[in-house]
């Protein structure tokens, strides 16, 4: 039975709730002998400024590069919001992290399970069947540019300023992540940009069309602004598979993807760097994109399956376990086709059951399905 090294940040708010729920699944899988897991926990965002008054420690770091995978929750809360200088915010958690490791390519699946096409804010026909993966560039642009800077003026006005900077290096290879997972799906490619008004826009789009050209010409490449996607989202999402596109289009875009799906509470993310040239492993960051929900925190009405799934795109992703991973990914549609619903997923005047309950029905399912392949 092969053993893996996980690494569990739960982080801030709801964090360490749907991180426990997390573990519950990790628990059956090696109970259930598909593999064995051993999992380290640490502290980052605002817990890491409790305990020891930074976001992210160097030992963090030095644990999650030593990781097969890391798992993490959510940072931030009221409780540091505007405290402290800007480098010593929760968010510098998960930035940071993503720096020291060189996730630069973040996966986001917009995938919507047939039992949950009703609680789409759209029309079930338009998103029944829906498997949209956002590829979102995420260490430049206008995240990472510098100058980055509030400064008062001679008089007296404030200006903000946040600069967009893109490479041809660091456009082309967000493109091939993106064009090497439209391989293993419908090979299309969509990427997003805004080329008419800004010229990293020309850049990407000039870079994205040579390297389709060189390397991708098998795959079909559609070339959409940025403004137009998002409307196209909501218009006819089943004409997208795989979405390319920068730090900021990728940050807000993703998420209007993800409430197609009826809740950002189901929709789990992957970030990746390069793949080591011998071993072929990635330095990893698997986290489910809906945030801390300071407002819900210890209350057992989070939606766990967003960090399940993100466990899932672990085994995919860096464990090189697919089957573990569409298992796991079964599992959480059996118990929605159960009739299980957190509250954020529940329709009006159903029942909901808690985070805990949802996570112990996912592990559950996870060993029937085992139990009726022994059988079978």
């Amino acid at each position: 039975m092969t053993s893996y090294n996980l690494l569990l940040l739960p982080g801030d708010g709801i964090g360490p709730e749907i991180m426990a729920e997390a573990a519950k699944v990790l628990a059956a899988l090696s109970d259930l002998g598909l593999a064995h897991f051993e999992t380290e926990e640490d502290l980052v965002g605002g817990a890491a400024i409790d305990a020891r008054g930074n976001p992210l420690s160097d030992e963090t770091i030095a644990l999650a590069k030593a990781a097969d995978a890391t798992l993490f929750g959510a940072v931030g809360g009221p409780k540091w919001d505007g405290k402290g200088p800007f480098h010593l915010r929760p968010e510098i958690g998960i930035l940071g992290l993503r720096k020291a490791l060189g996730l630069y390519a973040n996966l986001r699946p917009a995938k919507c399970y047939g039992p949950l096409a009703t609680a789409s804010s759209l029309h079930a026909e338009l998103v029944s069947g829906l498997d949209i993966l956002v590829v979102r560039e995420l260490t430049g642009g206008v995240y990472f540019g510098q100058p980055k800077e509030i400064v008062t003026l001679q008089d007296g006005q404030r200006r903000a300023v946040d600069t967009q900077v893109y490479t041809t290096s660091e456009v082309e290879r967000i493109g091939r992540v993106a064009f090497d997972l439209a391989r293993k799906r419908k090979n299309l490619v969509h990427s997003a940009d805004k080329n008419n008004v800004m010229r990293t826009g020309t850049l990407w789009r000039e870079t994205i069309t040579d390297l389709h050209a060189a390397e991708f010409a098998d795959v079909t490449l559609e070339h959409i602004l940025a403004d137009n996607l998002g409307m196209q989202l909501v218009r006819k999402p089943g004409q997208f598979d795989v979405l390319v596109m920068d730090n900021l289009f990728g940050d807000l875009l993703s998420d209007v993807a993800a409430m197609l799906t009826g809740s950002l509470g189901m929709l789990p993310s992957a970030s990746l760097g390069d793949a080591d040239p011998v071993t072929g492993s990635r330095p990893s960051l698997y986290e489910p994109i809906h945030g801390s929900a300071p407002d819900i925190a210890g209350q057992g009405f989070a939606n766990p399956l967003a960090m399940i799934g993100s466990l899932a795109m672990s085994l995919r992703y860096s464990l090189d376990e697919p089957d573990l991973a569409d298992r796991v990914e079964a599992a959480i549609e059996s118990v929605l086709e159960q009739g299980l619903r957190t509250p954020d997923i529940a329709a009006p005047g159903q029942n909901a059951v808690s985070t805990a309950e949802m996570g112990t029905a996912v592990a559950e399912a996870l060993r029937a399905g085992a139990t009726s392949e022994a059988v079978a």
